[in-house]
């Protein structure tokens, strides 16, 4: 048997001195250390449910309704196959791409993701900082500005909006003024959050939604997690006190900043669309984490009717269900620039903080590369259709 050792060498000979490899036989790595016990994303699954509390991993997991689109997430990559291409040269895997001017080193982009508190106190710090040193594009909540400042903060990073700072012009271009001073990459507006969804196992559990953000309080001595004044509720009519964004609210906030603005929670090809004749710089095909609107498939299932319809006029990235490097493979095959993603990193950061994020990274884009090797496609620019089908494509 090889040891572990011999294994990294073997693996760093393949792929070349990657920049992510913190030395190149292994050397200075403690194999020992917990954190490198999660050999894949499902590991790192496991682990962070153990220790997370049970309404936490709830809140973390579960999906809206049925959940059927979180289900339909993950199930929708087991109808695509890779069609491996054999004799070409793979002896040096190079996954790196320039994405709006800024090269990245890998595909892969930090989701934002509410409620980071109730998983790890002060999360969305841990992700920024793991992705400073991940070289990550990060999509932050926000509140990471002292952190970017200090040079500690991701190199790359794009700030969310779900509209409420664009509600009028002196909102809206304070809001972009202040991204623009600060080095933001650009603006994510993420449009598939306008109503309250109906998460159904944080209204069993009786979630107070502030706890979301300030993260749960502790648990007395009987196991008892004080009452909440205002649990999640189901039987609310939706209704809001102001008028939400429109296409009008897109085109506004293109014309009012020189970033680009990327569109979160698109699904459907005249959508994709739209957002081109809009203004929009790229697109992020989601469903929110299946968090929202519940039977409406997987993201990858809508990925090829959204690029079709941008014509190649705009970067269409998507996110939901990725866990291995082969489901990025596939997303970047069906057209996809670069793939997204939340809960992997959420695991990671429940386990180990910072550290967990930086090695769920690692371990993903050392099985893109891997599977990039294996399939024959040298380079992200080798990736194209003719890599994957669906089940039930057939090629004569």
């Amino acid at each position: 048997m090889i040891s572990r050792r011999q294994a990294f060498r073997g693996l760093v000979s393949m792929f070349g001195a990657a920049p992510w490899l913190s030395s190149q036989d292994g050397a200075n790595i403690n194999w020992d250390d917990p954190l490198y016990g999660p050999i894949n994303i499902f590991d790192f699954r496991d682990l962070a449910k153990k220790k997370l509390d049970p309404m936490a991993w709830d809140y973390l997991e579960g999906g809206s309704e049925d959940e059927q689109a979180l289900r339909d997430a993950r199930d929708a990559f087991k109808n695509l196959i890779i069609r491996p291409r054999m004799l070409v040269d793979t002896s040096k895997i190079d996954t790196s791409l320039t994405l709006f001017g800024k090269k990245l080193e890998y595909p892969i982009i930090l989701d934002p993701a509410g409620g980071k508190n109730c998983f790890f106190r002060g999360g969305e710090l841990e992700v920024a900082k793991a992705a400073h040193n991940a070289k990550a594009l990060h999509i932050t909540n926000g509140g990471i500005d002292d952190l970017v400042e200090s040079g500690k903060g991701p190199d790359t990073w794009w700030q969310l909006t779900t509209g409420g700072n664009l509600m009028n012009k002196q909102i809206r271009k304070a809001f972009v003024k202040r991204l623009e001073d600060s080095g933001c990459a650009g603006i994510c507006f993420t449009v598939d959050i306008m109503h309250v969804s109906h998460r159904e196992r944080d209204m069993h559990n009786k979630l107070e939604r502030a706890w979301c953000e300030s993260g749960l309080p502790p648990r007395d001595t009987n196991g008892q997690l004080p009452k909440a004044k205002n649990p999640w509720r189901a039987g609310i009519y939706p209704s809001r006190s102001s008028p939400l964004p429109t296409w009008e609210t897109l085109s506004e906030l293109v014309n009012d900043t020189k970033l680009p603005v990327i569109v979160k929670g698109i699904m459907i090809g005249e959508d994709a669309e739209r957002c081109v004749k809009h203004g929009a710089k790229g697109i992020i095909v989601s469903t929110h984490g299946a968090r929202q609107m519940d039977h409406i498939g997987a993201p990858v299932e809508a990925l090829p009717e959204c690029v079709k319809a941008v014509n190649g006029k705009i970067p269409v990235l998507v996110d939901g269900g990725f866990r291995r490097g082969t489901d990025i493979l596939k997303g970047l095959a069906l057209g996809a620039t670069a793939v997204c993603i939340a809960r992997p990193y959420l695991y990671g950061m429940a386990a180990f903080g910072q550290r967990g994020v930086e090695r769920v990274l690692e371990l993903l884009r050392t099985e893109l590369a891997l599977n990039m090797g294996l399939a024959g496609v040298p380079n992200v620019a080798a990736i194209d259709r003719s890599l994957v089908r669906w089940r039930w494509e057939h090629k004569a």
